[in-house]
């Protein structure tokens, strides 16, 4: 199978550190073929830019109409730009361009010197009307100050920015926050107008990381190239950006040449993602008594509860969707209470004010919830917390609250549930049971017949639904699936 091709078009850095090499670096790691148009070539090392030659527009011309015979990218990632000239030829490539556009718009290296020298102004202005063709944009905070021609100085202003520079025509817009002064964290800010978020990393040491804009560009259009949604694809990012940083090579003066890997998959570089700006890192949910869930059955009625609790089961989940009122209590709190006297970890979906006013031992949560919950009172409370998540973006929201478990999927096909995301598979829960410390429960058309291959992959817990409400003989299939469980189950005795 051939790779995806994807294509920068940036400045070459003669250190290695940045530009195109930083780029098809990162291309190689997602396992992508990365092709490259030069714009400038610099003479530059980990101290200094010493010369910048840019190339001729007609020559930049030339490289794309060779690459564009048979080498058409999947995606495009904008770098080093730097005059009128190369953004007028590649306004006219990207009129015909259909692919995703990530621009990272560099104005100046590492070490502070000054990549558009000559008629910045000129150029700006240019720039401002060339952001009509970028899905994607990805300032630091210095350049977005640039282009606005006004200080970003807080969290408000970072905002205010972002929708300014989308007035300009960038569908998105991603503002980096690696410059600005935040002891703890470093917070970059996203936007398309509709939905916006913070990504937060706790900061790293103060050194001169070389190429983490260019990494950062390169490896979201990697994702976008390989199919992933924006909001995923900027979590990965970011993941690949922070262990560079954390694993970076440094080197005398205070600099560093950022890592590159394969695909990140360690738990302290998923970013945490908020809807506002994060001043502190949250406190962690309660912690389960014992880490496995083994089978976790979600049930939308009090009377599958009286029936299973019987068969040795240790966890439910009460999933109830159509009562409300009197009716929706009834049943929370018949469950609650008997799920005490089986000694049985009893999750509420949803309602969480209830579950708290009935003492039940958790809430989950799906990510539609968020806005209606007070998660600080369920934290006094004690109460342990499990959230139901999708993806990238929902993984790293999820990791912003710290709860007491995460569930994935759909892992397969599923008719439970109105959801309209493909199913995850066994290699991306693989994946995630890789990345996270915390318990993690598989969910998603598992069935008898899939649960040994749900099992094999370290999961925690295993949620059902269908495969013991719609059995022929409920009390049966539970007791042969808890068996089935037990036998894969890494934290028996």
């Amino acid at each position: 199978m051939n790779p995806e091709i994807v294509c920068t078009i940036a400045g070459s850095d003669s250190s290695g550190g940045a530009g195109i090499q930083s780029d098809l670096k990162t291309f190689h790691c997602f396992g992508l073929h990365g092709t490259a148009v030069l714009t400038a070539v610099t003479a530059q090392n980990n101290q200094q830019l010493s010369e910048l030659a840019y190339l001729a527009p007609e020559f930049i011309a030339a490289q794309l109409a060779a690459l564009q015979t048979n080498l058409a990218p999947k995606a495009i990632k904008l770098g080093l730009l730097g005059r009128q000239e190369t953004l007028r030829v590649l306004e006219n490539y990207l009129a015909g361009y259909s692919g995703p556009v990530v621009l990272d718009p560099v104005l100046r290296s590492a070490s502070g010197a000054h990549f558009v020298s000559v008629a910045l102004k000129g150029y700006l202005d240019r720039l401002r009307r060339f952001l009509r063709f970028v899905d994607v944009f990805t300032p630091n905070r210095f350049e977005a100050e640039q282009l606005l021609n006004r200080p970003l100085r807080d969290a408000r202003e970072i905002q205010q920015g972002a929708e300014a520079l989308l007035s300009l025509g960038a569908k998105s817009v991603l503002i980096k926050g690696g410059h600005f002064h935040d002891p703890l964290f470093s917070q970059d800010y996203w936007t398309d107008g509709k939905t916006s978020f913070w990504l937060a990393n706790e900061r790293a040491c103060r050194l001169n990381y070389r190429g983490t804009g260019c990494a950062l560009s390169a490896a979201l259009t990697a994702c976008l190239a390989l199919g992933y949604e924006i909001k995923d694809a900027l979590v990965v990012a970011k993941m690949y950006v922070n262990r560079g940083i954390r694993k970076a090579a440094v080197l005398p003066g205070k600099a560093a040449w950022l890592y590159h890997g394969d695909w990140p998959e360690e738990e302290t570089d998923l970013p945490y993602l908020s809807d506002d700006y994060q001043a502190e890192l949250k406190p962690p949910f309660p912690l389960l008594e014992e880490r496995s869930l083994g089978l976790y059955p979600v049930v939308d009625r009090f009377s599958w509860v009286e029936q299973l609790l019987p068969c040795g089961l240790k966890q439910l989940q009460l999933r109830v969707k159509d009562k409300e009122g009197s009716a929706l209590e009834a049943e929370i709190r018949q469950s609650v209470a008997l799920a005490k006297q089986y000694q049985a970890r009893l999750f509420v979906n949803d309602h969480w004010e209830l579950a708290l006013r009935y003492g039940a031992y958790g809430v989950h949560l799906g990510q539609d919830d968020f806005q209606r919950t007070d998660f600080e009172k369920l934290r006094k409370a004690g109460l342990r917390l499990g959230i139901s998540t999708h993806g990238y973006y929902e993984m790293a929201r999820a990791h912003a609250l710290r709860p007491s478990y995460l569930a994935f999927g759909p892992i397969y096909h599923t008719t439970s549930k109105a959801i309209s995301l493909p199913p995850q598979g066994i290699s991306r829960l693989k994946r995630w049971r890789r990345t996270l410390s915390y318990p993690l429960v598989a969910i998603g058309g598992i069935n008898s017949e899939r649960i040994s291959e749900v099992c094999s992959t370290g999961v925690d817990g295993v949620a059902l639904i269908s495969a013991i409400t719609q059995a022929p003989d409920p009390l049966k299939a539970t007791l042969e699936l808890l068996t089935r469980v037990s036998q894969h189950d890494p934290h028996a005795k």
